[in-house]
């Protein structure tokens, strides 16, 4: 099948001819219509993490069922789909529960294994659901990922109508989610980006208040503050917390480390917590909301010939929500 493919990593993409992946009995064969990018494209060039060689990137993807395994139930082929990029064992979800992405088996669609940047794609069954048929395609691909990371960051954060929701560094696609997210939870939410633009737009898209990151101290005392860009505002998102207020912490774009005054952590009683992607239970959730109209912010949508000029829109932090790719007739 024709698919972009990573052949060293740390190395480049190229376009060209890779074996479509065997099918076990509880996988199912898709052909993808369309996908998504992520930061996971990037980084797997880097070698952090170093995939499994060759890979096809591409952890968010839509499509029609072509091929099922024998002992696949939940899904037939001709079904419309979307696949949820979390996988766990079956052990870890009946372990784990809700908790299954804290299982030592979890893994990434598309980063543990090859994903959906190619004419086909498999994934076990469990992560196979049936589309919300209300949605475009470029929706249904550019919502897995990066909603389901939003979701269960506003689940762990314990956010509830009329909280204060600051996010930090608006224009990604787990920020742009995360704030369409807590609107859908009835909260009040507050932006802050480098970019006028960025924040002028996230005004539109509903954000009470769009602060400047590069100021001194950020007005806001928040609830709770979704952070994903790391040390380089770690302090203010700490700082920006209410009296027992939750930093829920996804990633970092910035680096791995950060510094905190321990005294301001236990005398205005914060808690720091990470989140990773998401549960079983918390896709269907997602899927339930998206069906019943949640926005989706797609900032471009490319043909997957110009996937190497998308990524690098993605690198230079240039969009404001997902990209997504456009698979046409690629076999």
């Amino acid at each position: 099948m024709k698919a972009w493919i990573l052949n060293d990593s740390p190395g480049t993409y190229s376009w060209g001819e890779i074996e479509t992946p065997a099918l076990r009995p509880d996988e199912v064969r898709i052909r993808v219509l369309t996908s998504a990018l992520n930061h996971m494209d990037l980084w797997v060039t880097r070698g952090m993490p170093k995939p499994p060689l060759p890979h096809v990137p591409g952890c968010d993807a839509a499509g029609i069922v072509e091929e099922i395994g024998s002992e696949v139930t939940s899904v037939a082929v001709g079904d419309e789909v979307v696949v949820n990029p979390g996988v766990s064992p079956i052990e870890d979800i009946v372990k784990y529960g809700n908790n299954s992405p804290m299982g030592p088996g979890f893994m990434i669609w598309g980063e543990h294994c090859q994903g959906g940047h190619g004419a086909f794609a498999v994934a076990p069954a469990r992560n196979v659901r049936r589309r919300p048929s209300s949605r475009s395609w470029e929706e249904c691909a550019a919502f897995p990922l990066a909603y389901l990371t939003a979701l269960r960051m506003l689940n762990r954060g314990r956010v509830r109508a009329g909280d204060t929701v600051l996010i930090v560094g608006i224009g990604s696609g787990v920020s742009t989610a995360a704030l369409s997210l807590a609107h859908w939870f009835g909260a009040r939410t507050v932006v802050t980006s480098r970019d006028p633009a960025k924040r002028e737009a996230a005004l539109r898209m509903g954000a009470s208040a769009a602060i400047d990151s590069s100021d001194e101290r950020w007005p806001v005392e928040a609830d709770v503050v979704i952070e994903s860009v790391g040390p380089a505002t770690w302090d203010k998102s700490v700082r920006s917390l209410a009296p027992g207020g939750r930093m829920v912490v996804c990633g970092g774009t910035t680096g791995p480390k950060a510094e905190i005054n321990i005294p301001r952590l236990f005398f205005k009683q914060f808690e720091i917590i990470g989140s990773t992607m998401g549960s079983y239970e918390e896709f269907d959730q997602l899927l339930t909301i998206v069906d019943a109209g949640l926005p989706i912010e797609i900032d471009s949508v490319y043909p997957i010939s110009e996937y190497e000029a998308a990524l690098h829109k993605l690198e230079q932090a240039e969009q404001l929500g997902k990209i997504v790719i456009t698979h046409g007739d690629v076999k």
